[in-house]
């Protein structure tokens, strides 16, 4: 059972403290995680559980805003962690982001949003299309209505048509002239590769993503062709486990609108479409660096938006930097971004110049961390591949469509 939550800027102030029991926490604990946090560096945020002196502390971290829960009892820490990736996810999706504006100039909609996804301490309404049904999300009209009426709240009179059902997540009955539903594979690409060019890892994290606007009352079976390769699987409450642990085929009534269906993992992969060859030497209080981008492997299709972004070293005092395809651009905080777009057919993208180290400095003895980023529309580069999508019930005029993409995660080319 969660008591409280707190959601804390990057700067340490507690924009907002929402209180789910009787029993009240003090505000303490903030001060407390805020000292922990300064004290322990990175590695304390990247912890999902803390034991405090007198209470269990649940975070997560999104867009520089950390989301704390408290609680004084043993519980389940995934239901924890989980509601609070709800809350951040609902939260995104009403404010369009998440950030200290946001949540500063919507106090209104994120404590009514807290109320009604939350009962006591137990999570309660978190599907995105029933919440908007009982909150409208913020808008210039309403806005201007609260300020003529005086009138600040947004919840719904009347309850949501599916609150009473067995599938909560879907309205009664919706309608549409055409019905319609989409599947789109969205993936990410992790990977670490080491100063001699080895490959050290690299995994996809992937969402099959739906949009559903189907009459009715849908069940759907979506079979993929090569389930097998999927682990870390984590489903939408509207899927029914015992078919894909019987047979691997996801059978569900889908919400009504977009919503993601499930997330998996792909481990273990052996090859990255781009390879990224970095090379720095110094001498003398002066640093030669060449770095080529080149395509690895023809995933067959376009390798867009390819960037390159990494930190200058504190030591160095200046930077000449030149590419002969794309731009570099060096920010006040030595932040280098090599932005290339596509891989040209005719020469090989190269970035080279010469870094001035500080005064008395001879050779470079911190080398930077290279992060690669792109993108891939219409291929899936773990390989999974959908086979069929069926509906038991299907409506006239039926239209299906499948997408998918694959942009670059964490991918990180180490000196």
């Amino acid at each position: 059972m969660l008591q409280c939550i707190f959601l804390i800027s990057d700067s340490g102030e507690v924009m907002l403290e929402k209180q789910l029991t009787g029993h009240r926490v003090d505000r303490s604990i903030c001060a407390w995680f805020w000292d922990q946090s300064i004290s322990q560096g990175d590695s304390f945020k990247l912890l999902p559980v803390i034991a405090s002196p007198t209470h269990y502390l649940f975070q997560i971290v999104r867009d520089g805003i950390t989301l704390l829960a408290c609680s004084q009892v043993e519980m389940p820490p995934l239901m924890a962690i989980e509601f609070l990736c709800r809350v951040a996810d609902v939260l995104s999706d009403y404010l369009g982001g998440l950030n200290e504006d946001l949540v500063k100039d919507n106090f209104i909609i994120v404590y009514e949003l807290l109320d009604e996804m939350i009962d006591n301490g137990f999570p309660l309404t978190t599907e995105p299309s029933i919440l908007r049904e009982m909150i409208a999300p913020p808008n210039l009209v309403s806005k201007m209505l609260s300020v003529v009426t005086g009138n600040a709240s947004n919840v719904s009179d009347t309850l949501p048509s599916g609150a009473g059902s067995c599938v909560p997540w879907r309205p009664t009955d919706p309608k549409y002239s055409s019905n319609e539903v989409y599947v789109d594979l969205v993936e990410e690409m992790d990977a670490t590769v080491n100063r001699d060019g080895e490959l050290v890892k690299c995994e996809i994290y992937g969402e099959v993503q739906m949009n559903s606007q189907l009459s009715g009352f849908p069940d759907l079976t979506l079979s993929f062709a090569n389930p097998s390769i999927l682990e870390d699987m984590r489903f939408h409450p509207c899927v029914r486990f015992r078919p894909w642990e019987s047979h691997q085929v996801l059978s569900f009534v889908p919400p009504d609108g977009e919503f993601k269906l499930m997330s998996y993992r792909v481990k273990k992969l052996k090859n990255t479409p781009v390879y990224v060859k970095p090379q720095i030497t110094s001498d003398s209080g002066t640093c030669r660096i060449s770095v080529l981008v080149g395509i690895r492997s023809d995933p067959g299709k376009t390798i867009e938006s390819i960037t390159l972004s990494f930190q200058l070293p504190y030591c160095v005092s200046s930077a000449d930097l030149s590419s002969n395809h794309g731009t570099v651009t060096i920010l006040s905080n030595k932040t280098c971004t090599w932005t290339i777009g596509r891989i040209p057919k005719d020469k090989t993208p190269c970035l080279s110049g010469t870094l001035t180290l500080e005064t008395g400095l001879e050779r470079l003895h911190v080398f930077p961390t290279f992060k690669l980023g792109f993108k891939i529309m219409g291929t899936a580069l773990s390989g999974l591949r959908i086979e069929k999508l069926d509906l038991q019930t299907i409506p006239p005029r039926l239209y299906k469509g499948f997408r998918a993409q694959t942009r670059a995660g964490e991918f990180d080319v180490r000196l």
